[in-house]
């Protein structure tokens, strides 16, 4: 009897994970290219700033939502020095997804540096698309 009883929460455990549970597969089939800007900290959204001060020491990968935008927000951690900038390799959309793709660029050699940590993150601007957004 003990056995069954085993058996009958297994297979409900099983029901309601496999109901509760939904996979979806991220296309990496390009589309098209997206416009987007390039936004400076001044024109951060308010909302969005704390969120990003409170990220921004550690790798990161972030969107935020407004009425008329998406905001992709790449942040990449404490670096040792000053002198770093981020570029955008790819933005494009896919049939069930944004992709976007980044790069740190470390200062250039024998660029003067100062020895303070910074913290560079890029903030891009596109139109609103309601659709999830993977980080490459």
């Amino acid at each position: 009897m003990k056995k069954w009883k085993s058996y009958i929460c297994l297979i409900i455990g099983v029901l309601l994970f496999l109901t509760g549970c939904s996979v979806e597969r991220t296309d990496q089939k390009k589309i098209k290219d997206l416009e987007f800007s390039v936004v400076e900290e001044s024109q951060i959204p308010e909302e969005l700033l704390p969120l990003i001060e409170e990220k921004k020491r550690e790798d990161f990968k972030m969107t935020f939502d407004t009425e008329d935008a998406k905001y992709l927000v790449r942040g990449y951690g404490v670096q040792p020095t000053n002198g770093y900038s981020i570029s955008v390799e790819e933005l494009y959309i896919t049939s069930n997804a944004i992709c976007l793709n980044t790069n740190l660029i470390g200062p250039a050699k024998g660029e003067a540096v100062s020895p303070v940590e910074s913290w560079p993150y890029i903030v891009i601007k596109i139109e609103y698309m309601d659709k999830s957004v993977v980080f490459k």
